[in-house]
């Protein structure tokens, strides 16, 4: 869907990104990642033409985006800003309507579109009539991912989409934000500088330091397979957390001694370990689950987790 080639820019003739190069494949979300200026944020920004490469091309969908009018590209892209762009004399109708305005949309498909994102956002009809200062951050950000997707653009971009909020909004926004059918449509390139975030919502991630790509892959590849010493160090201090994270109950099935429990409840085999702990809490001290390939249930407590991801993270190392 997405395909840069040897993509370059430089300012006042110092280089911001250095002849990067990567594919996004329709369906996947990958996540820029890195510190403070190592040309994430401009990178994003050439793919949709609001920054202008110096050399390289860039292809969305096939086409050369140089030989596309820049506003018709970005209206078939949606664009999510990191302290959501909201127009603060618009109200959050007028907001979401801006992109259906310029396709010529009528007034009653306007609204039917507006009104059912919304309510995927956790967002009431009583808010359309609501100015931005009159909402939360949580609740502003909704709107402006609303406002990206009211087009059901095929590419969404998002520049540090949950930076400005604080901790606990921000996590609950990144739960909904994977949940969302909406987005499982879309191919989406979305920059952070939070290792948990991008391991949490990527498909892959592409570790940038000073304008170039040091790795590109899963997070698990990142974590397990590191291409160089920048990339152990850039995680280590998250470390133990991440693999909780990338390591799911599928991945320690045969970690686990056979034992089934009538009380248990059943969860996901693709839960993460992460998730799995955080479940003992709210459902009791045994949780349950089986594999597509093999028809058989197992129980595990706490202990059971604990060793079998032990056990599955020493071998891992060793591959």
């Amino acid at each position: 869907m997405i395909k840069l080639e040897k993509v370059s820019k430089s300012f006042h003739n110092i280089p911001a990104v250095k002849a990067v190069s990567f594919e996004v494949k329709e369906g996947e979300n990958l996540i820029l990642l890195g510190t403070s200026g190592c040309g994430k944020t401009t990178t994003l920004k050439m793919i949709n033409r609001l920054i202008a490469p110096d050399h390289g091309t860039i292809t969305v969908n096939g086409k050369d985006i140089e030989q596309e009018n820049p506003e018709l590209l970005r209206r078939g892209i949606g664009y999510v800003m990191q302290n959501n762009g909201l127009f603060p004399h618009y109200t959050v109708g007028e907001n979401i309507a801006i992109v259906p305005q310029l396709l010529k949309w009528d007034r009653k498909k306007t609204l039917d579109r507006t009104k059912a994102l919304m309510a995927k956002l956790h967002l009431s009809d009583e808010y359309i009539n609501l100015f931005p200062h009159e909402l939360s951050g949580g609740q502003q950000q909704r709107v402006g991912l609303a406002r990206a997707l009211v087009a059901d653009p095929a590419v969404l971009l998002m520049d540090e989409p949950f930076g400005a909020l604080d901790n606990v909004t921000r996590a609950s926004i990144r739960k909904e934000f994977k949940a969302l059918e909406e987005l499982k449509r879309k191919t989406i390139v979305m920059v952070t500088h939070d290792i948990q975030e991008a391991f949490e919502l990527a498909d892959r991630i592409c570790l940038m330091d000073k304008g170039e790509i040091i790795q590109i892959g899963t997070p698990k590849s990142l974590l397990y397979q590191p291409a160089s010493d920048f990339v152990v160090k850039f995680m280590e201090s998250e470390r133990r957390s991440l693999e909780f994270r990338v390591t799911t109950l599928n991945d320690l099935w045969h970690h686990l001694p056979v034992k089934n429990s009538a009380n248990a409840t059943v969860v996901n085999s693709d839960l993460s370990v992460w998730d799995a702990l955080n479940c003992f809490r709210s459902v009791g001290q045994e949780i349950a689950f089986s594999t597509d390939e093999i028809q058989e249930q197992k129980s595990l407590n706490i202990n059971d987790l604990t060793v079998a991801f032990n056990h599955y993270h020493m071998q891992y190392l060793h591959e």
